[in-house]
């Protein structure tokens, strides 16, 4: 493989591994700046095309979202084996590192993310698009944004989905069983996410195995210890209930609440 991809880009380091491809910080040798490129190979034989044209869709999808929370496409590239994504190339911790490194995070910056994070996928919502996995691990945090990374999942908000996409401890009950692919279960992510940074753990207690599948689909979320405030929004967005759970504008609206007390 050449270091120059499209006799424009320079690949410099891998800085990442994603469910669906290697990311490699490059250097835009026409507009000279850094970008990121998404590597994505391609299976051999007639999988490919529908790959790729999977690829391609999903692309076009990310980049029509322009928002300043949310990681901006700026091209694709096609090569007989691979696909590249081009994107913008951000220094930044994920809020997953940041836990881990710093553990739970205060009640009132987890607020503030959350609002910040909100915005964007309600950008990403009213373009009929969604993300399908949501987690602390793709949420960039860099100066004053929260930026929401890895469309690589995303789709059309009701296209039909055949297969259970997301990471096992921040996905929807009903993405376990297939039905996933909604707003309603990017929320459940996205209470998770929240979950996880004020607690620093998980709402369950095994991750990533098929017990955290049937834990989810069964048994309640642990009780929050540190949430404060944030309780009852957690425990919205955690309903196994996708009609009951909250929406967008509520769980936004709450947010916004909390924000005018704290500063009253």
């Amino acid at each position: 493989m050449s270091s120059i991809v499209a006799d424009r880009y320079q690949l410099l380091a891998p800085v990442g591994k994603g469910a669906t491809g290697v990311v490699w910080r490059a250097y835009d040798q026409l507009l000279e700046r850094d970008v990121a490129l998404k590597e994505i190979a391609l299976p051999p034989g007639p999988e490919a095309s529908h790959r790729r044209r999977k690829v391609v869709r999903e692309a076009r999808m990310a980049a029509r979202l322009s928002h300043r929370g949310i990681v901006t496409v700026h091209n694709l590239v096609e090569e007989p084996e691979r696909l590249w994504i081009v994107m913008e190339f951000l220094e930044a911790l994920t809020l997953h590192d940041t836990v881990v490194q710093a553990g739970p995070l205060p009640v009132d910056l987890v607020a503030k993310l959350g609002r910040r994070l909100l915005e964007a996928l309600r950008h990403a919502h009213d373009g009929g698009v969604v993300h399908r996995d949501i987690k602390p691990a793709n949420i960039m945090l860099t100066g004053d944004r929260v930026v929401l990374a890895d469309f690589g999942f995303a789709a059309f908000e009701g296209a039909a989905t055949t297969s259970m996409r997301g990471t096992p401890a921040f996905i929807a009950p009903e993405a376990l069983q297939g039905l996933g692919g909604t707003r309603e279960a990017d929320m459940w992510s996205f209470g998770a996410t929240l979950y996880m940074a004020v607690e620093g753990r998980t709402p369950f207690r095994t991750v990533n195995s098929i017990a955290a599948l049937i834990e989810a689909l069964r048994e309640p979320p642990r009780a929050p210890r540190r949430a404060g405030v944030l309780e009852p929004i957690l425990r919205g967005l955690l309903r196994k209930d996708p009609a009951s759970r909250l929406s967008s504008a509520r769980a936004h609206e709450m947010l916004m609440d909390l924000r005018r007390h704290s500063a009253a």
